[in-house]
């Protein structure tokens, strides 16, 4: 077998459950993700994209024959999208980090009145919309994962602008997403998200200190490699 395959495939038994190393590890690159944002660190990007690839062959598990062979579009879905997320973050972090790899890249700040309306508008209408596009392709628990989905992306947009407010929608996510992946049997990401929960509470703290307590970093220019 490719040494490559069989890595993919590498299983772990749990509570009689086969659980893909995959997931487990593609979560722990989430996980690090989360705290070089609490800490406003530009690795922070580049480490949650790599979570997000080995995250996208596990929740299409119909077509990637996990153990639990569902198929969560929405869950799949935002995978790619936090990667083309994450590729702004990434750029715009590094434009105002002050060329120092341990600065803080980003001053926490609450988003204006009007970016607020426009985050409680897209989260309303993106639920409703990219539900009706799950339900038609046959995805595991449409409402749910439309509202996964729709939070994740516009939590992670308000990351890369330095919203304090990002952290709430995350808990609004794990909220609804660990009913949902226990429900699915994803008891690895099921669990993780739980660990988020908490974690999010304590990266708002932490933003929210910071707000309003910093002066503005200054925009660097960002060569292209």
């Amino acid at each position: 077998m490719n040494p490559l395959v069989a890595l993919l495939d590498a299983k772990l038994q749990i509570a009689g459950s086969e659980i893909l190393w995959r997931e487990i590890i593609g979560n722990l690159f989430g996980l690090a993700s989360a705290v070089g944002g609490m800490r406003r660190r530009v690795w922070a990007w580049p480490v949650g994209v790599a979570g997000n690839v080995l995250l996208f062959t596990v929740f299409l598990g119909g077509v990637f024959h996990t153990p639990q062979a569902l198929d969560l579009a929405g869950q799949a879905g935002r995978q790619i999208l936090f990667i083309l997320v994450s590729g702004y973050g990434w750029w715009q972090w590094r434009a105002t980090r002050d060329g120092s790899p341990s600065a803080n890249a980003v001053r926490p700040h609450w988003a204006s009145a009007r970016d607020r309306w426009f985050l409680i508008g897209a989260m309303l209408v993106g639920t409703v919309v990219f539900a009706q596009i799950f339900g038609m392709i046959g995805s595991y628990g449409k409402w749910s994962e439309a509202w996964i989905f729709t939070g994740s992306v516009l939590a992670t947009y308000g990351m890369a602008r330095g919203w304090t407010e990002f952290w709430l929608i995350w808990i609004g996510v794990d909220a609804v997403g660990v009913p949902l992946l226990l429900k699915a049997g994803y008891y690895p990401s099921a669990t993780l998200y739980l660990v988020y929960a908490g974690f999010v509470v304590w990266g708002f703290v932490v933003w929210l200190k910071a707000t309003g307590s910093e002066p503005p970093l200054q925009r660097q220019s960002v060569p292209l490699r």
